[in-house]
């Protein structure tokens, strides 16, 4: 399973990598790397969606991630990626945009890489 990651803050990368060292190794997950909203759609744009998955951070400079998300399923129909979205506010209001412009999750900072492994082993 391809998972684009989209975050502004490049650590995010190092603990993905470090989290699911095994599920790398063993070529279960494949995780790439986006650190901007802008960034993401050039990669979707360019890979012919090979991207089941789909991580975003909200609150990001330049495009939001909710921004994102309602470009990801306006724009990509066939078939549409599965989005996580992602922040460290998990206030009612971000839930409840994310939900309406088709987000499929919704995580809360810190991921809790436990549950995150749960939920991505169910869509295998």
């Amino acid at each position: 399973m391809k998972i684009l990651v989209v975050d502004d803050e490049k650590d995010v990368q190092f603990l993905f990598e470090q989290r699911f060292r095994k599920e790398m190794k063993n070529g279960e997950m494949e995780f790439v790397f986006a650190f901007s909203g802008e960034e993401a759609l050039n990669y979707l744009e360019g890979s012919k969606q090979e991207a089941v998955l789909i991580l975003s951070d909200i609150n990001m400079p330049g495009m939001s991630g909710l921004e994102l998300l309602k470009t990801i399923k306006d724009k990509h129909k066939a078939p549409p990626p599965m989005v996580m979205m992602i922040t460290a506010y998990g206030d009612a209001e971000n839930y409840n945009s994310a939900m309406k412009l088709g987000a499929d999750d919704f995580l809360t900072k810190p991921v809790d890489f436990t549950v995150l492994k749960e939920k991505l082993k169910s869509i295998h």
